[in-house]
């Protein structure tokens, strides 16, 4: 018998996107069993008002829509619709994203096999926007997941993008760290309790689209999950596929290394009676840190090379060094700064 699937999906202030992806879902359905739980999360536009309007002009997709009294964050708002949930799949969504076809179904098909407890899938390529940064973001994250993931490595991340799980698994680990109230670490800090029994699979013909947001939210994302992850990490005392290998954390550094470096550099030179010999050895250890960092990255290079051009992977390579130096900031900041969960 095919299996119940609940797509779940806290929206907040989703009035641009939440209909773009109903409409997504409604269109996917085909024969297989499905029910739709949309959390408002106390949003301030009208996005509770069209998800009412959508129920009443497509009686044939189960909607239901559940209101919360106080903002809570996602963590919150997909742990709300899971409880009340009927089928034994939860399917997580966000808001923003559009389901593409075949989807549900490749879904389906994937949790027949008893084997499989926990999946995720992927968001294309893909975007409508041509600013740089974000088909930057689009191509940094689709070569992370097809072509420079380690095969060796059993499980992925569970990201609430677009993932699935067995409601009775979910259930039983508590499903999502509440104490995060926005959108921080708490896919990652779930996937580690799912990854001690089971492997979370990834499978990228479930996938959607998503629109991303330009450097300076991003940046602040980037910033703020190595923060807490870092907090995360200091207690397990470990890399992993999920956040962070080994080999990614050499290519965060040694582009800390690339710009201290020349930060060195410029000093010495700008004081006018430069020091040969203190110019040579750093000259030599940003060459050094460089070689290893174009090492980190050559796939993430090929690939924008392949896929936009030369011109565009030189800024890709600038802009990448930027994001690991913010990336290694919030980690630097987390070992002596410890605020609330609520960023």
């Amino acid at each position: 018998m095919k299996p119940l699937i609940s797509i779940v999906i806290p929206a907040y202030n989703a009035s641009k996107t939440i209909i773009p992806l109903l409409d997504s879902i409604y269109e996917n359905r085909g024969k297989d069993i499905i029910e739709v739980i949309v959390v408002d999360d106390k949003s301030s536009d009208e996005t509770a008002e069209l998800v009412q309007k959508y129920i009443l002009k497509h009686p044939k997709l189960k909607i239901k829509i559940l209101l919360l009294k106080t903002n809570s964050g996602p963590a919150h708002g997909r742990n709300v619709g899971a409880r009340v949930a009927r089928g034994n799949i939860l399917f997580f969504l966000d808001s923003d994203v559009i389901l593409h076809k075949n989807s549900l179904s490749e879904l389906v098909r994937s949790f027949e096999d008893p084997d499989i407890h926990a999946l995720t899938g992927v968001w294309d390529k893909a975007q409508k926007n041509h600013a740089f940064f974000p088909k930057f973001k689009a191509l940094r994250d689709w070569s992370y997941w097809i072509n420079e993931r380690d095969p060796k490595n059993y499980y992925y991340l569970f990201s609430t993008r677009v993932a699935a799980i067995k409601r009775d698994l979910f259930l039983r680990l508590g499903g999502f760290d509440e104490t995060y109230k926005s959108a921080l670490v708490e896919d990652i800090e779930l996937t580690y309790r799912i990854a001690r029994r089971y492997a979370v699979i990834f499978n990228p013909k479930v996938s959607v689209h998503h629109e991303f947001e330009d450097f300076v939210p991003i940046a602040k994302k980037y910033f703020w999950r190595s923060f807490y992850w870092s907090k995360i990490y200091r207690a397990r005392k470990k890399f992993d596929p999920v956040a962070t290998t080994g080999k990614e954390a050499v290519t965060t550094i040694s582009a800390a290394g690339v710009v201290g470096s020349l930060l060195v550099l410029g000093g010495i030179w700008g004081i006018g009676d430069i020091n040969f010999q203190l110019s040579l050895l750093f000259l030599v250890l940003g060459s050094l840190f460089l070689v290893i960092h174009l090492w980190g990255v050559r796939k993430f290079l090929g690939f924008c090379v392949k896929e936009e051009g030369i011109v565009f992977a030189i800024k890709a390579f600038f802009t990448g060094i930027v994001l690991y130096i913010i990336i290694l900031s919030g980690a630097f900041l987390s070992t002596f700064y410890s605020p609330g969960k609520d960023r």
